[in-house]
């Protein structure tokens, strides 16, 4: 299994540690991968994605609801039937 996130394309990166002394040993740092639970054409689905990526993804979902909560218009308040006037 790659270590390659599928929506940000981020992959491990490589370079030093550095001791006290300054010696140089090769180290790599990988993403951040974590399986999640989303939602893909109406089908749920198992996803290995960077924990970036499904934070974007939350954001971006959360910042839609909210723009379609804005342009939806507030229902108007039902009003009682006048009663008939007696004359």
């Amino acid at each position: 299994m790659s270590r390659v996130c599928p929506i940000t394309g981020k992959g491990p990166v490589s370079g030093n540690n550095r001791s006290h002394s300054v010696l140089a040993t090769r180290r790599v740092w990988n993403v951040n991968l974590q399986k999640y639970k989303i939602e893909i054409n109406g089908k749920m689905v198992e996803v290995r994605m960077s924990a970036r990526a499904y934070r974007s993804l939350n954001k971006s979902v959360k910042a839609k609801a909210a723009a379609e909560k804005e342009n939806k218009p507030a229902a108007k308040p039902v009003e009682a039937p006048k009663a008939a006037e007696a004359k």
